[in-house]
């Protein structure tokens, strides 16, 4: 039998192991381009939902004094009250969300409001709670709660608790502090998560007995 060199193990030996390793690179290559295909992925798919967050900020003062209507700036900037019964909203009975006028934050919902013979615009609750924040003040010479928009801390009224059911709170707000969208402008102007709440709900209690 004729005898192998042993310098043919050698190169065989050296030739799987640049092939081992040309296939290890390979690996490692297809991998990346995976991994990086995936990630281009999720983000073409998350860019929808971040496309939809909204940043509610407070323009500068000479901003808002070129835009505000001088009862609006004074209200929101200067703690101004309106007159009651002399407002825009006080007898609103439109289907709808109103929204801080100085920086467009979601604040309370037609669903919401209620005619406290006061004069002006109620509601028993916030349509986004963390989107307003409150503060005690005297300027009457007696404590009142006063409610404020969350990013641009305008001045919208004062909340009480004297409201009817089911949070026995009446938010006494000031209607030139708010924009009315009704709910038919609701997706055009960036809005459109809110629709849902003023869709007839699908009544579902008379059939659960049927069979």
């Amino acid at each position: 039998m004729e005898r192998i060199p042993v310098s043919y193990y050698m190169n065989v030996s050296s030739k799987q192991r640049t092939s081992a390793l040309t296939l290890a690179v390979a690996a490692a290559l297809f991998a990346a381009v995976s991994s990086s295909a995936c990630a281009q992925s999720k983000e073409a798919k998350a860019a929808p939902a971040a496309a939809q967050r909204r940043a509610f900020v407070k323009p500068a003062d000479a901003e808002l004094k070129r835009r505000l209507t001088p009862l609006q700036y004074a209200v929101t900037q200067h703690e101004v009250t309106e007159t009651p019964f002399n407002n825009t909203y006080w007898d609103n009975h439109e289907a709808g969300i109103y929204v801080d006028v100085v920086s467009g934050e979601p604040l309370f919902s037609s669903l919401d409001k209620f005619d406290s013979g006061t004069g002006w615009p109620s509601f028993t609750r916030p349509l986004e709670p963390t989107n307003i924040k409150t503060k005690t003040d005297h300027l009457l010479g007696f404590s009142r709660t006063e409610v404020r928009s969350a990013a641009a801390d305008s001045h919208l009224g004062h909340v009480f608790d004297d409201g009817p059911r089911p949070t026995g709170l009446r938010y006494c707000m000031n209607s030139a502090a708010m924009r009315f969208i009704p709910v038919s402008r609701l997706e055009a102007e960036g809005y459109g998560q809110y629709l849902p709440l003023f869709q007839p709900k699908t009544a579902t209690a008379s059939s659960k007995g049927k069979k």
